[in-house]
């Protein structure tokens, strides 16, 4: 799946696009405003930094007042059942008042871009003014459940009334039963681990395995730079229990082809071409975006970074095109914001693997693929790599699932102010095919 966001970013109207979609103005390209409808702003973005796997931070950044926020919207993939409302949790942790309402959201990769554009719509409808969206996951502590047959025999044992009834259930544990149920990136519908898909989807447009570890090797090298220029500026210290303040991203490391050709393949053994080094790993992560109309930032002497303008959600075959999301959403949303690529200054896309990516931008470049899988009479074109996702991506800071959007979002926001552009485009795939 991939949704689409649509930033404008201006000089004090600021504007931004989903898909999504970023947009500033200091050029002469026409507006994205919509007669009758509010605009939406982005006001703040933080993160914590992305950690390889082993709120509080928007509030301190913007001083923005606690009471003021009507609504807090998060996403979240691997849930904890004891905290399955973990925006209602965390909203409470950080010293939000208990009568502000909060609620969680789920979309695979793309939950806090639902959150975002959840708090869009609840924005642009009037029931609220301001909105705290975002997305966190704790990869390095992910719940592991008992086997069926030890959870099956533990619930009835629970039931059991006398002592007699409980020795026969206890009796019948056999030692098959303490083996765990590890939790696994693959698709209920077809049983097939992402990753064998996207090495699937690799050899399908004939992306060799140089070709991604090409890509993975620029996306550190780009983190690399990003990071040391102090360009990642919605990160935020954070304090590990235990352990010290982590200030910046730590999966990011660039290597060399020499190094990253050694890699055996991960999923498609012998002869697969996706690896460890052309893949997202594993991590931690929390990110947060504060959305207000923009009369309500305005009047509280904010200065928006962006405003959300158009987004589109697409689903399509989970077997075969699980992770072409973009492919489908990007035409969508230009022609829905009345755009073309070349109007983009700004794209991020979500990197889940090398092969993924460049498999994305061989369809959007295919004439033949338009018009056999999306009914379209023509290309909708592939973005320019000097415009491409120009300070790293997931396969280098890394991927908290349910955190990267609002990573994205607020990535395209500073660099269209960076770079003195007017409009950017956000993209991601999902797991379901979406």
């Amino acid at each position: 799946m991939s949704s689409i966001l649509t930033h404008a970013i201006r000089n004090l109207p600021a504007s931004s696009a989903w898909a999504a979609r970023v947009s500033v103005q200091p050029k002469s390209k026409k507006t994205l405003t919509k007669s009758g409808v509010k605009n939406i702003v982005v006001v703040e973005g933080v993160r914590i930094p992305f950690l390889q796997s082993g709120t509080s931070g928007l509030l301190n950044r913007t001083s923005v007042p606690r009471e003021v926020v009507d609504y807090i919207v998060y996403g979240t993939v691997i849930q904890e059942v004891k905290t399955s409302n973990v925006a209602r949790e965390a909203a409470l942790g950080a010293g939000f008042s208990d009568k502000t309402p909060a609620h969680t959201v789920t979309m695979a990769c793309i939950s806090s871009n639902q959150a975002m554009t959840t708090g869009v719509g609840m924005i642009a409808a009037g029931q609220c003014d301001v909105v705290v969206a975002g997305g966190v996951e704790l990869m390095s502590d992910v719940p592991i459940r008992h086997s069926r047959k030890m959870r099956k025999t533990m619930l009835t044992l629970n039931r059991a009334k006398t002592l007699g009834q409980k020795l026969s259930l206890l009796s019948k544990i056999r030692p098959n039963y303490f083996a765990p149920e590890l939790p696994a990136v693959a698709e209920f519908s077809t049983s097939e681990t992402m990753g064998h898909s996207a090495d699937r989807l690799a050899a399908a447009f004939a992306v060799s395995r140089l070709e991604q570890d090409e890509y993975a090797l620029r996306s550190h090298t780009l983190a690399k730079k990003a990071q040391d220029g102090g360009l990642l500026l919605d990160v935020v210290p954070f304090k590990v229990p235990g352990k010290d303040t982590v200030t910046k991203d730590n999966g990011i490391r660039p290597s060399s082809m020499e190094q990253m050709g050694k890699l055996k393949p991960a999923f498609v053994k012998p002869y697969g071409t996706v690896t460890a080094a052309n893949s997202s790993f594993l991590t931690d992560g929390a990110s947060a975006v504060l959305l207000m109309s923009e009369e309500k930032a305005l009047a509280m002497g904010y200065k928006p970074k962006a405003y959300l303008r158009d987004f589109v959600y697409v689903s399509q075959d989970p077997k075969d095109q699980l992770l072409l999301g973009p492919t489908y959403a990007t035409p969508k949303v230009l022609e829905k914001a009345g755009l073309t690529m070349a109007d983009i200054d700004v794209f991020e896309f979500h990197e889940a693997f090398a092969g993924q990516i460049l498999a994305n931008l061989k369809a959007m470049d295919s004439d033949w693929f338009a018009q056999n899988y999306m009914g379209r009479k023509s290309k909708v074109g592939a973005p320019p790599l000097e415009k491409f996702n120009t300070w790293g991506g997931s396969l280098s800071l890394g991927h908290p699932f349910a955190a990267t959007g609002c990573r994205l979002v607020m990535t395209t926001a500073h660099r269209l102010k960076k770079e003195g552009g007017q409009y950017g485009l956000v993209a991601a795939c999902a797991a379901g095919g979406q």
